[in-house]
């Protein structure tokens, strides 16, 4: 009976049990969020309601699809449901909510509770147990995906940007500091970049290195696909001879690139102004809008010269038709090259002056002797060609011919004073008065010195005493001589230094073959070696002093040959002479015989020999 009544009570739990569990799961299945809330967790963590095994594994298995698995390091989004002066409190699904510091969400300053977020779990369970969430990490994350998806599939993105740096500018794209260069910001150069700081801009994502991490954007990269398609449509419109407007975009030193509104085209600085300029920034400025002629254009018209004189009428056109050949100009002298000088008559009319026009003189220099650039001078007209568009003119004809009456200023033999203008090898132009050069051989400046090159006697700018020695008036040729103003000192040198005479001086100098021996300033005297013995069988040394006696004179070549050894030579010879004389004689009287005289000849020789 006792049994039977146990039996029946366990029926009952059982029943009741059951009961209960179906009731749970019913609830639970009609409101999972309701049996999660009311579910007794203390009662479960405690061990004191016993739960079997199926209605734990659908417990389980309602956990894992309610709530987030905090072991994941994923990017979850969240809800703001509460916030305090430090921070926000975040509802992520999970079994605890979350907490951010608001300094995470300072670019976002209006953050309110029930504001969603993504968030990535930094600490799983803090000590009181709670999520420790990471805003600014997972909003990297999702930026570097959303950074990759957008270089992957070309689509643009939103940028900020916050400063300049070198070569260009810092740009946040979803939180990632990207680099704009400074050539990728616009089509057009770039001249005020502080104009875009603070600014929030469209751009492509061109470039991104996975490794350092750089993420490098472009503005400009948008813009040219516009610009392509208008690109395309201007040029297939384009014709020589059209004029267009335009915006002068750049100017270099050999031009200026005008934007015709989408393609570049180049105006050359000779095709700027019909006058001469020395850089393009005299005629134009950046940004000046513009009328320009189309010169020319390749076959894929990817380069087209421009043209802005060519809208005015060529100068040479509106010159006056009275202007003729002999008339006298003034203008300012534009351009300066060795062979002459460009002379501006009018605007874009010019003349070239040839230097051989600037002075009657023969003896050509540079035109820069003459004139300056920027000078203003006046000169005649000598040649006119309106076709060729070209015009030489003359200054010298501006004064009388000094050539016409040179004969009677500069006769044969008359002395002047002339200006050394100019050296050559051969000799020295000196300049009488404008005009009338006359050139002194090397040979002519000197009687006695001998001058390899003029600069060992003259300078340029001195002036030197000149005797006209030739006269060439259809050659306009002036033969000039500076020795011919003194005497001809070889004249008496002639007389003073004969074949014969003898003169004491010393040896001044030892050279091949011989030494020299300076009689005067102007005398040097050589002597060959075998010349310097002297009568004791040595020779004569550098600055000893001896007799010499001239063996040869040269007037026309100023050359003097002395010899020391040919004074006691002769005087040996004389000696021997005076004693075969006077042994003839006494022979004569006495009648000796030939053995005697041999003898007597060979005690003289002996003699002789010991003087030696």
């Amino acid at each position: 009976m006792a049994e039977e009544t146990k039996k029946e009570e366990v029926n009952v739990e059982e029943t009741t049990a059951t009961q209960e569990t179906k009731k749970e799961v019913s609830v639970k299945e009609a409101n999972p969020e309701k049996f999660l809330e009311d579910f007794n967790w203390h009662n479960y963590e405690e061990g004191i309601e016993v739960i079997d095994d199926k209605k734990l594994e659908e417990f389980e298995k309602l956990v894992a699809e309610n709530f987030v698995d905090t072991l994941d390091d994923e990017v979850v989004e969240g809800v703001v449901v509460h916030m305090t002066d430090r921070d926000a409190i975040i509802d992520i699904n999970a079994k605890s909510e979350g907490v951010i510091s608001l300094n995470e969400f300072r670019y976002n300053p209006d953050l309110k509770v029930g504001d969603k977020v993504e968030v990535l779990i930094d600490v799983r369970e803090d000590s009181t147990g709670q999520l420790v969430l990471s805003h600014r990490k997972a909003r990297t994350i999702k930026a570097w995906d959303r950074v990759n998806e957008a270089h992957d599939k070309g689509t643009i993105v939103n940028g900020y940007v916050k400063c300049r740096t070198k070569g260009g500018m810092i740009v946040d794209v979803f939180g990632i500091e990207a680099f704009l260069p400074g050539s990728q910001i616009d089509v057009k150069p770039i001249r005020d970049y502080d104009a875009y700081v603070g600014k929030t801009m469209e751009f492509k994502v061109v470039k991104i290195n996975h490794e350092f991490k750089n993420v490098v954007v472009s503005h400009k990269a948008l813009i040219e696909a516009d610009i392509e398609e208008q690109k395309k449509e201007i040029i297939g419109q384009l014709e020589k001879g059209q004029v267009l407007e335009g915006v002068v975009k750049n100017i270099t030193s050999y031009g200026v690139f005008v934007d015709l509104g989408g393609v570049d085209g180049l105006v050359h600085i000779t095709d700027l102004s019909w006058s001469r300029i020395n850089h393009p920034n005299e005629i134009v400025e950046l940004d000046q809008t513009l009328n320009v002629v189309i010169l020319d254009f390749d076959e894929d018209k990817t380069r087209i010269q421009l043209g802005l004189k060519q809208l005015n009428p060529h100068p040479w056109e509106a010159l006056s038709s009275d202007l003729k050949i002999g008339d006298k100009v003034k203008g300012k002298v534009v351009v300066i090259a060795d062979y002459g000088a460009f002379i501006e008559v009018a605007d874009g009319v010019e003349g070239l002056i040839h230097v051989s026009e600037m002075s009657w003189s023969t003896h050509l220099r540079s035109a820069q002797d003459f004139v300056n650039v920027g000078d203003e001078v006046e000169a005649v007209i000598l040649t006119l060609d309106r076709e060729e568009r070209k015009m030489s003119l003359g200054i010298k004809q501006l004064t009388p011919d000094p050539w016409t009456d040179i004969t009677s200023k500069f006769p044969v033999g008359s002395r002047h004073k002339g200006v050394v203008k100019n050296f050559t090898n051969f000799g020295v132009f000196v300049e009488l008065e404008e005009g009338i050069d006359g050139l002194i051989y090397i040979s002519d400046l000197s009687w006695t010195k001998k001058i390899k090159h003029p600069s060992e006697f003259t300078n340029v700018g001195d002036t030197l005493e000149v005797v006209v020695l030739e006269l060439d008036v259809e050659g306009r040729k002036l033969s000039l001589g500076h020795k011919q103003t003194e005497e001809n000192p070889w004249d008496k040198y002639e007389a003073e230094f004969a074949l014969g005479t003898k003169h004491t001086a010393k040896v001044t100098e030892l050279v091949d073959k011989g030494a020299t021996v300076e009689f005067n300033e102007d005398v040097v005297a050589f002597v060959p070696a075998r010349h310097l013995e002297k009568e004791d069988g040595s020779k004569l040394g550098k600055g000893e002093e001896a007799e010499f006696q001239i063996i040869e004179f040269n007037k026309e070549f100023k050359r003097v040959v002395a010899s020391h050894t040919v004074i006691f030579r002769e005087e040996e010879a004389k000696i021997l002479k005076e004693a075969v004389k006077k042994q003839a004689d006494t022979a004569a009287e006495s009648k000796p015989t030939l053995g005697d005289a041999n003898e007597k000849l060979q005690a003289l020789k002996d003699q002789m020999d010991s003087k030696k």
